[in-house]
Protein backbone atom coordinates (compact mmCIF):
# COMPACT_ATOMS: atom_id res chain seq x y z
CA UNK A 1 0.00 0.00 0.00
CA UNK A 2 1.51 3.78 -0.90
CA UNK A 3 1.91 5.55 1.88
CA UNK A 4 -0.83 8.56 0.81
CA UNK A 5 -3.18 5.08 0.89
CA UNK A 6 -2.83 5.03 4.71
CA UNK A 7 -3.98 6.48 7.16
CA UNK A 8 -1.89 9.88 8.09
CA UNK A 9 -2.78 9.31 12.06
CA UNK A 10 -4.49 6.00 13.64
CA UNK A 11 -6.58 6.91 15.95
CA UNK A 12 -5.61 6.96 19.59
CA UNK A 13 -1.38 7.23 18.46
CA UNK A 14 -1.68 10.91 20.03
CA UNK A 15 -2.71 12.11 22.91
CA UNK A 16 -4.29 15.11 21.55
CA UNK A 17 -7.26 15.44 19.78
CA UNK A 18 -7.35 15.92 16.19
CA UNK A 19 -9.47 18.78 14.86
CA UNK A 20 -9.93 17.91 10.50
CA UNK A 21 -11.55 21.30 9.44
CA UNK A 22 -12.49 21.08 5.43
CA UNK A 23 -12.71 24.17 3.95
CA UNK A 24 -10.47 27.62 4.44
CA UNK A 25 -13.13 30.12 3.91
CA UNK A 26 -14.07 32.46 6.48
CA UNK A 27 -15.64 30.05 8.87
CA UNK A 28 -13.07 27.50 8.57
CA UNK A 29 -10.30 29.90 8.92
CA UNK A 30 -11.58 31.43 12.11
CA UNK A 31 -12.12 27.67 13.65
CA UNK A 32 -8.45 27.32 12.83
CA UNK A 33 -7.29 30.45 14.46
CA UNK A 34 -9.72 30.29 17.03
CA UNK A 35 -8.04 26.49 18.09
CA UNK A 36 -4.45 27.75 17.91
CA UNK A 37 -3.43 28.02 21.41
CA UNK A 38 -5.45 24.74 22.54
CA UNK A 39 -3.81 21.56 22.80
CA UNK A 40 -5.12 19.91 19.35
CA UNK A 41 -3.86 18.84 16.77
CA UNK A 42 -5.54 20.86 13.38
CA UNK A 43 -5.34 20.02 9.92
CA UNK A 44 -7.18 22.58 7.11
CA UNK A 45 -7.77 20.88 3.42
CA UNK A 46 -9.05 22.66 0.74
CA UNK A 47 -9.11 22.10 -2.99
CA UNK A 48 -7.36 25.45 -3.58
CA UNK A 49 -4.35 26.96 -1.80
CA UNK A 50 -5.88 30.33 -1.14
CA UNK A 51 -8.29 31.73 0.77
CA UNK A 52 -10.40 33.94 -1.55
CA UNK A 53 -12.23 37.36 0.06
CA UNK A 54 -15.41 36.92 -1.65
CA UNK A 55 -17.18 40.31 -0.94
CA UNK A 56 -15.12 41.52 -3.32
CA UNK A 57 -15.07 38.86 -6.25
CA UNK A 58 -16.88 41.29 -7.94
CA UNK A 59 -14.16 44.15 -8.34
CA UNK A 60 -11.90 41.19 -9.70
CA UNK A 61 -15.12 40.42 -12.24
CA UNK A 62 -15.03 44.02 -13.33
CA UNK A 63 -11.23 44.94 -13.57
CA UNK A 64 -11.46 47.00 -10.26
CA UNK A 65 -8.80 44.15 -8.56
CA UNK A 66 -6.47 41.69 -9.61
CA UNK A 67 -6.77 38.14 -8.00
CA UNK A 68 -3.85 38.62 -5.67
CA UNK A 69 -5.33 41.32 -4.06
CA UNK A 70 -8.35 39.50 -2.72
CA UNK A 71 -6.96 35.98 -2.41
CA UNK A 72 -3.89 34.93 0.30
CA UNK A 73 -2.42 31.27 0.85
CA UNK A 74 -3.94 29.12 2.78
CA UNK A 75 -0.13 28.10 4.40
CA UNK A 76 1.07 32.06 4.76
CA UNK A 77 -2.31 32.52 6.52
CA UNK A 78 -1.70 29.83 9.63
CA UNK A 79 1.63 29.75 8.85
CA UNK A 80 2.59 30.51 12.20
CA UNK A 81 0.40 27.80 13.86
CA UNK A 82 2.59 25.41 14.81
CA UNK A 83 -0.05 22.54 16.00
CA UNK A 84 -1.75 23.73 12.10
CA UNK A 85 -1.13 21.51 8.93
CA UNK A 86 -2.97 22.62 5.35
CA UNK A 87 -3.46 19.83 2.71
CA UNK A 88 -4.55 21.01 -0.57
CA UNK A 89 -6.87 17.73 -1.51
CA UNK A 90 -10.76 17.28 -1.95
CA UNK A 91 -12.82 14.88 0.24
CA UNK A 92 -14.75 12.39 -1.54
CA UNK A 93 -16.35 10.73 1.14
CA UNK A 94 -16.68 10.78 5.29
CA UNK A 95 -17.19 7.69 7.32
CA UNK A 96 -19.05 9.22 11.03
CA UNK A 97 -19.01 5.88 12.24
CA UNK A 98 -15.31 4.98 12.07
CA UNK A 99 -14.30 9.19 12.90
CA UNK A 100 -12.43 9.57 9.41
CA UNK A 101 -12.55 10.87 5.96
CA UNK A 102 -10.94 9.85 2.96
CA UNK A 103 -8.91 12.33 0.19
CA UNK A 104 -9.10 12.46 -3.45
CA UNK A 105 -6.01 11.54 -3.29
CA UNK A 106 -6.12 8.21 -1.76
CA UNK A 107 -4.99 9.87 1.77
CA UNK A 108 -7.41 8.63 4.94
CA UNK A 109 -7.68 11.19 7.68
CA UNK A 110 -8.85 10.02 10.98
CA UNK A 111 -10.51 12.49 13.30
CA UNK A 112 -12.02 13.63 16.64
CA UNK A 113 -13.70 16.63 15.44
CA UNK A 114 -15.20 17.68 12.22
CA UNK A 115 -15.41 20.86 10.75
CA UNK A 116 -17.21 20.83 7.51
CA UNK A 117 -17.04 24.66 6.11
CA UNK A 118 -17.41 24.11 2.27
CA UNK A 119 -19.65 26.99 1.88
CA UNK A 120 -22.53 27.05 -1.28
CA UNK A 121 -22.05 27.18 -5.07
CA UNK A 122 -24.74 28.27 -7.86
CA UNK A 123 -27.54 26.62 -8.05
CA UNK A 124 -29.57 26.86 -11.87
CA UNK A 125 -32.78 25.29 -10.54
CA UNK A 126 -32.56 21.85 -12.79
CA UNK A 127 -30.87 23.86 -15.57
CA UNK A 128 -27.72 23.48 -15.46
CA UNK A 129 -27.21 23.22 -19.01
CA UNK A 130 -27.36 27.44 -18.54
CA UNK A 131 -24.04 27.20 -16.77
CA UNK A 132 -21.42 28.01 -19.58
CA UNK A 133 -23.73 30.40 -20.93
CA UNK A 134 -24.37 32.62 -17.41
CA UNK A 135 -21.82 32.13 -15.09
CA UNK A 136 -22.16 32.87 -11.51
CA UNK A 137 -19.93 34.36 -8.80
CA UNK A 138 -18.23 32.30 -6.27
CA UNK A 139 -14.47 32.02 -7.48
CA UNK A 140 -11.36 33.64 -8.72
CA UNK A 141 -11.82 31.24 -12.10
CA UNK A 142 -15.26 32.91 -11.87
CA UNK A 143 -14.63 36.39 -11.42
CA UNK A 144 -11.79 35.95 -14.28
CA UNK A 145 -14.47 34.45 -17.17
CA UNK A 146 -16.91 37.11 -16.21
CA UNK A 147 -14.48 40.10 -16.61
CA UNK A 148 -13.00 38.10 -20.05
CA UNK A 149 -16.66 37.85 -21.26
CA UNK A 150 -17.85 42.11 -20.50
CA UNK A 151 -14.29 43.29 -21.41
CA UNK A 152 -14.42 41.37 -24.74
CA UNK A 153 -18.29 42.38 -24.93
CA UNK A 154 -16.67 46.09 -26.14
CA UNK A 155 -13.59 44.90 -27.74
CA UNK A 156 -15.59 42.78 -30.20
CA UNK A 157 -18.11 45.82 -30.48
CA UNK A 158 -14.98 48.09 -31.36
CA UNK A 159 -13.50 45.81 -34.25
CA UNK A 160 -17.53 45.01 -35.39
CA UNK A 161 -18.20 48.54 -36.20
CA UNK A 162 -14.80 48.92 -37.42
CA UNK A 163 -14.93 46.61 -40.09
CA UNK A 164 -19.26 47.04 -40.87
CA UNK A 165 -20.65 50.00 -39.57
CA UNK A 166 -22.43 48.32 -37.30
CA UNK A 167 -22.34 46.04 -34.03
CA UNK A 168 -24.61 43.82 -31.84
CA UNK A 169 -26.84 45.53 -29.04
CA UNK A 170 -24.42 45.80 -25.82
CA UNK A 171 -26.91 44.59 -23.34
CA UNK A 172 -25.50 43.13 -20.41
CA UNK A 173 -28.17 40.92 -18.32
CA UNK A 174 -27.62 39.65 -14.74
CA UNK A 175 -30.10 37.16 -13.73
CA UNK A 176 -31.34 37.99 -9.93
CA UNK A 177 -31.18 41.03 -8.27
CA UNK A 178 -29.55 40.34 -4.50
CA UNK A 179 -26.66 41.79 -3.34
CA UNK A 180 -24.19 39.97 -6.17
CA UNK A 181 -26.99 41.02 -8.58
CA UNK A 182 -26.89 44.42 -7.69
CA UNK A 183 -23.38 44.75 -7.13
CA UNK A 184 -22.29 43.49 -10.89
CA UNK A 185 -24.79 45.62 -12.53
CA UNK A 186 -23.69 48.69 -10.73
CA UNK A 187 -20.15 47.84 -11.29
CA UNK A 188 -20.63 47.36 -15.27
CA UNK A 189 -22.62 50.80 -15.54
CA UNK A 190 -19.62 52.41 -13.80
CA UNK A 191 -17.15 50.88 -15.81
CA UNK A 192 -18.90 51.73 -18.93
CA UNK A 193 -19.82 55.18 -18.25
CA UNK A 194 -16.82 56.25 -16.23
CA UNK A 195 -13.71 54.50 -16.99
CA UNK A 196 -13.62 53.31 -20.78
CA UNK A 197 -16.30 56.12 -22.50
CA UNK A 198 -12.79 57.65 -23.90
CA UNK A 199 -10.73 54.43 -24.76
CA UNK A 200 -12.91 53.33 -27.95
CA UNK A 201 -13.02 55.06 -31.08
CA UNK A 202 -16.10 53.27 -33.32
CA UNK A 203 -17.92 52.69 -30.09
CA UNK A 204 -19.86 54.91 -27.54
CA UNK A 205 -19.18 52.29 -23.84
CA UNK A 206 -21.61 55.03 -22.37
CA UNK A 207 -24.65 53.51 -24.61
CA UNK A 208 -24.14 50.19 -22.93
CA UNK A 209 -27.09 48.58 -21.60
CA UNK A 210 -27.41 46.92 -17.91
CA UNK A 211 -30.10 45.05 -16.67
CA UNK A 212 -31.24 43.55 -13.96
CA UNK A 213 -34.22 40.75 -14.16
CA UNK A 214 -35.59 39.09 -10.84
CA UNK A 215 -38.49 37.46 -10.19
CA UNK A 216 -39.50 38.96 -6.65
CA UNK A 217 -40.73 42.02 -6.18
CA UNK A 218 -38.15 43.91 -5.18
CA UNK A 219 -34.42 43.97 -5.46
CA UNK A 220 -32.04 43.31 -2.11
CA UNK A 221 -35.49 41.27 -0.97
CA UNK A 222 -33.32 40.17 2.30
CA UNK A 223 -32.78 44.12 3.45
CA UNK A 224 -35.83 46.34 4.96
CA UNK A 225 -37.96 47.74 2.29
CA UNK A 226 -36.55 51.38 2.46
CA UNK A 227 -32.96 50.37 1.34
CA UNK A 228 -34.36 48.48 -1.27
CA UNK A 229 -36.00 51.00 -2.84
CA UNK A 230 -32.88 53.69 -2.45
CA UNK A 231 -30.96 50.82 -3.83
CA UNK A 232 -33.02 50.71 -6.52
CA UNK A 233 -33.27 54.75 -7.14
CA UNK A 234 -29.07 54.61 -7.32
CA UNK A 235 -29.21 51.92 -9.95
CA UNK A 236 -31.44 53.90 -11.87
CA UNK A 237 -29.02 57.14 -11.09
CA UNK A 238 -26.58 54.67 -12.67
CA UNK A 239 -28.90 54.02 -16.11
CA UNK A 240 -29.12 50.47 -14.63
CA UNK A 241 -32.82 49.10 -15.70
CA UNK A 242 -34.74 46.71 -13.27
CA UNK A 243 -37.19 44.22 -13.79
CA UNK A 244 -38.99 43.00 -11.43
CA UNK A 245 -41.54 40.67 -11.11
CA UNK A 246 -39.69 39.02 -14.13
CA UNK A 247 -39.42 35.53 -14.63
CA UNK A 248 -36.72 33.47 -16.63
CA UNK A 249 -37.26 30.70 -18.43
CA UNK A 250 -34.47 29.92 -20.85
CA UNK A 251 -31.31 31.18 -21.66
CA UNK A 252 -29.41 30.17 -24.73
CA UNK A 253 -26.35 31.71 -26.89
CA UNK A 254 -26.24 35.55 -26.28
CA UNK A 255 -30.16 35.97 -25.09
CA UNK A 256 -32.06 35.59 -22.43
CA UNK A 257 -36.06 34.36 -22.12
CA UNK A 258 -38.21 36.10 -19.63
CA UNK A 259 -42.17 36.62 -19.42
CA UNK A 260 -42.52 35.20 -23.17
CA UNK A 261 -40.24 37.47 -24.64
CA UNK A 262 -37.17 37.11 -25.82
CA UNK A 263 -34.17 39.23 -25.24
CA UNK A 264 -30.66 39.87 -27.03
CA UNK A 265 -27.38 39.84 -24.46
CA UNK A 266 -23.83 40.23 -25.38
CA UNK A 267 -23.20 39.11 -21.88
CA UNK A 268 -25.41 37.24 -19.32
CA UNK A 269 -24.32 36.54 -16.33
CA UNK A 270 -25.99 34.94 -12.70
CA UNK A 271 -26.80 35.55 -9.28
CA UNK A 272 -30.48 34.21 -8.62
CA UNK A 273 -29.44 31.27 -6.53
CA UNK A 274 -27.46 29.37 -4.54
CA UNK A 275 -27.04 25.51 -3.63
CA UNK A 276 -25.22 24.08 -0.49
CA UNK A 277 -22.15 22.17 -1.02
CA UNK A 278 -22.01 18.76 -1.75
CA UNK A 279 -20.20 17.27 1.02
CA UNK A 280 -22.81 18.19 3.76
CA UNK A 281 -25.11 15.33 2.52
CA UNK A 282 -22.52 12.65 2.52
CA UNK A 283 -23.45 13.30 6.41
CA UNK A 284 -26.72 11.36 6.27
CA UNK A 285 -28.31 14.00 8.42
CA UNK A 286 -31.29 15.74 7.86
CA UNK A 287 -30.75 18.79 5.24
CA UNK A 288 -33.22 21.79 4.03
CA UNK A 289 -34.14 21.93 0.40
CA UNK A 290 -31.27 24.25 -0.41
CA UNK A 291 -28.74 21.26 0.73
CA UNK A 292 -27.94 22.88 3.98
CA UNK A 293 -27.31 20.71 7.20
CA UNK A 294 -29.99 21.00 10.01
CA UNK A 295 -27.94 21.96 13.01
CA UNK A 296 -28.66 22.29 16.95
CA UNK A 297 -27.28 25.42 18.89
CA UNK A 298 -23.96 23.47 19.49
CA UNK A 299 -24.05 24.31 15.30
CA UNK A 300 -24.21 19.69 15.48
CA UNK A 301 -26.40 17.57 13.43
CA UNK A 302 -28.37 15.39 15.07
CA UNK A 303 -26.52 12.52 16.88
CA UNK A 304 -22.91 13.81 15.96
CA UNK A 305 -21.23 16.09 18.67
CA UNK A 306 -18.18 15.47 17.53
CA UNK A 307 -19.52 17.13 14.01
CA UNK A 308 -19.64 20.53 13.58
CA UNK A 309 -21.28 22.32 10.65
CA UNK A 310 -21.01 25.74 9.69
CA UNK A 311 -21.13 28.98 7.36
CA UNK A 312 -23.09 28.69 4.39
CA UNK A 313 -23.56 25.12 4.42
CA UNK A 314 -25.43 25.23 7.94
CA UNK A 315 -28.91 25.70 8.36
CA UNK A 316 -28.89 27.41 11.56
CA UNK A 317 -32.15 28.80 13.20
CA UNK A 318 -32.36 31.69 16.11
CA UNK A 319 -35.37 33.08 16.83
CA UNK A 320 -37.02 31.53 14.37
CA UNK A 321 -35.15 32.64 11.28
CA UNK A 322 -32.53 30.91 9.44
CA UNK A 323 -28.83 33.00 10.06
CA UNK A 324 -27.86 34.08 6.42
CA UNK A 325 -25.18 32.36 4.78
CA UNK A 326 -23.07 34.98 4.76
CA UNK A 327 -19.16 36.01 5.90
CA UNK A 328 -20.38 37.48 9.26
CA UNK A 329 -21.79 34.52 11.00
CA UNK A 330 -19.25 32.02 9.36
CA UNK A 331 -16.75 33.99 11.21
CA UNK A 332 -18.87 34.11 14.49
CA UNK A 333 -19.46 30.15 13.84
CA UNK A 334 -15.88 29.80 13.57
CA UNK A 335 -14.85 31.48 16.32
CA UNK A 336 -17.45 29.67 18.99
CA UNK A 337 -16.31 26.30 17.76
CA UNK A 338 -12.44 27.26 19.45
CA UNK A 339 -14.72 27.66 22.78
CA UNK A 340 -16.67 24.62 22.54
CA UNK A 341 -13.76 22.32 21.87
CA UNK A 342 -11.99 24.43 24.84
CA UNK A 343 -15.10 23.73 26.93
CA UNK A 344 -14.85 19.96 25.96
CA UNK A 345 -11.33 20.07 26.63
CA UNK A 346 -11.79 21.56 30.15
CA UNK A 347 -15.00 18.81 30.59
CA UNK A 348 -16.84 21.63 30.93
CA UNK A 349 -20.34 22.17 29.41
CA UNK A 350 -20.27 23.68 25.68
CA UNK A 351 -22.31 27.12 25.50
CA UNK A 352 -24.97 27.48 22.74
CA UNK A 353 -23.99 29.72 19.51
CA UNK A 354 -25.58 32.93 19.31
CA UNK A 355 -25.30 34.73 16.19
CA UNK A 356 -24.36 39.10 16.69
CA UNK A 357 -26.08 40.67 13.79
CA UNK A 358 -24.11 43.68 13.07
CA UNK A 359 -25.80 44.76 10.08
CA UNK A 360 -25.67 43.85 6.63
CA UNK A 361 -24.15 46.28 3.61
CA UNK A 362 -24.05 46.36 -0.20
CA UNK A 363 -22.51 48.65 -2.80
CA UNK A 364 -23.97 49.50 -6.00
CA UNK A 365 -21.46 51.85 -7.91
CA UNK A 366 -18.74 54.55 -7.02
CA UNK A 367 -20.08 56.66 -3.74
CA UNK A 368 -23.08 54.26 -4.26
CA UNK A 369 -24.28 51.89 -1.62
CA UNK A 370 -26.87 50.73 0.95
CA UNK A 371 -25.98 49.86 4.50
CA UNK A 372 -28.14 48.06 7.65
CA UNK A 373 -26.38 49.21 10.59
CA UNK A 374 -26.95 47.03 13.71
CA UNK A 375 -23.78 47.94 15.74
CA UNK A 376 -22.47 50.11 17.57
CA UNK A 377 -25.54 52.15 16.59
CA UNK A 378 -28.79 51.43 14.59
CA UNK A 379 -29.05 53.01 11.22
CA UNK A 380 -30.17 52.66 7.62
CA UNK A 381 -27.17 54.44 5.49
CA UNK A 382 -27.26 55.16 1.91
CA UNK A 383 -25.05 56.77 -0.99
CA UNK A 384 -21.79 57.92 0.24
CA UNK A 385 -22.25 57.32 4.08
CA UNK A 386 -23.00 53.79 3.07
CA UNK A 387 -20.23 53.19 0.43
CA UNK A 388 -17.81 55.03 2.93
CA UNK A 389 -18.54 52.58 6.08
CA UNK A 390 -19.00 49.80 3.22
CA UNK A 391 -14.85 50.47 2.09
CA UNK A 392 -14.15 51.33 6.13
CA UNK A 393 -15.62 47.38 7.04
CA UNK A 394 -14.35 45.59 3.82
CA UNK A 395 -10.45 47.35 4.17
CA UNK A 396 -10.64 46.08 8.21
CA UNK A 397 -11.63 42.36 7.14
CA UNK A 398 -9.23 41.40 4.75
CA UNK A 399 -6.92 39.09 5.03
CA UNK A 400 -3.20 40.76 5.10
CA UNK A 401 -1.41 44.07 5.46
CA UNK A 402 0.17 43.78 1.95
CA UNK A 403 -3.96 42.90 0.62
CA UNK A 404 -5.59 46.21 2.33
CA UNK A 405 -2.81 48.58 1.47
CA UNK A 406 -2.92 47.21 -2.35
CA UNK A 407 -6.19 47.35 -2.35
CA UNK A 408 -6.97 50.50 -0.97
CA UNK A 409 -4.21 52.33 -3.12
CA UNK A 410 -6.24 50.65 -5.84
CA UNK A 411 -9.52 52.39 -4.88
CA UNK A 412 -7.65 56.02 -4.17
CA UNK A 413 -5.62 56.05 -7.53
CA UNK A 414 -9.17 54.73 -9.52
CA UNK A 415 -11.29 57.32 -7.47
CA UNK A 416 -9.25 60.41 -8.45
CA UNK A 417 -7.69 59.03 -11.84
CA UNK A 418 -10.81 57.03 -13.73
CA UNK A 419 -8.73 54.60 -14.59
CA UNK A 420 -8.85 50.55 -13.73
CA UNK A 421 -5.30 48.68 -14.31
CA UNK A 422 -6.64 45.01 -14.00
CA UNK A 423 -8.06 45.32 -17.22
CA UNK A 424 -6.86 42.16 -19.16
CA UNK A 425 -8.53 39.79 -21.23
CA UNK A 426 -7.12 36.25 -21.18
CA UNK A 427 -8.63 32.81 -22.34
CA UNK A 428 -10.84 32.80 -25.52
CA UNK A 429 -12.13 35.38 -27.53
CA UNK A 430 -15.25 34.29 -28.59
CA UNK A 431 -18.75 35.19 -26.62
CA UNK A 432 -21.46 32.32 -26.72
CA UNK A 433 -23.80 33.74 -29.02
CA UNK A 434 -21.63 36.73 -31.13
CA UNK A 435 -21.57 34.93 -34.37
CA UNK A 436 -25.33 34.37 -34.35
CA UNK A 437 -25.64 38.47 -33.94
CA UNK A 438 -23.13 38.97 -36.62
CA UNK A 439 -24.63 37.09 -38.95
CA UNK A 440 -28.27 37.55 -38.67
CA UNK A 441 -27.23 41.62 -39.39
CA UNK A 442 -28.04 44.83 -37.68
CA UNK A 443 -31.67 44.61 -38.22
CA UNK A 444 -31.13 42.24 -34.51
CA UNK A 445 -30.70 45.81 -32.72
CA UNK A 446 -33.96 46.96 -34.40
CA UNK A 447 -35.47 43.60 -32.80
CA UNK A 448 -33.77 44.20 -30.15
CA UNK A 449 -35.56 47.36 -28.81
CA UNK A 450 -38.95 46.97 -30.24
CA UNK A 451 -38.56 43.61 -27.12
CA UNK A 452 -37.40 45.86 -24.77
CA UNK A 453 -40.46 48.41 -25.86
CA UNK A 454 -42.91 45.96 -25.04
CA UNK A 455 -41.79 44.71 -21.84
Amino acid sequence: MSELAKPLQTAGQNTRPRVVIIGAGFGGLHAAKALHHLPVDITVIDRKNHHTFQPLLYQVALAVLSPADIAQPIRSILRHQSNTEVLMDEVTSIDVQAHRIALNSGALIPYDYLVIATGSTHSYFGKNEWAPLAPGLKTVEDATEIRRRVLLAFELAERQMQEQGWHPPLNFVIIGGGPTGVELAGAISDIAKHYMRHDFRHIDPTKARVMILDNGPRVLAAYPEDLSAKAERQLHDLGVEVHTGTHVTNVGPGWVEANNARLEAAVVLWAAGVQASPLGKMLGAPVDKRGCVIVDSNLNPPGLPEVFVIGDLAHFEENGHQVPGVAQPAMQMGDHIGKMIHADLNRKPRAPFHYFDKGDMSTIGRMRAVAKVEWPFHAHLSGFPAWFTWIAVHIFFLIGFRNRLAVLSQWIWQYFTFTRSARLITGDQRLPGWQDHINSGPEVEEDTRATAQAR
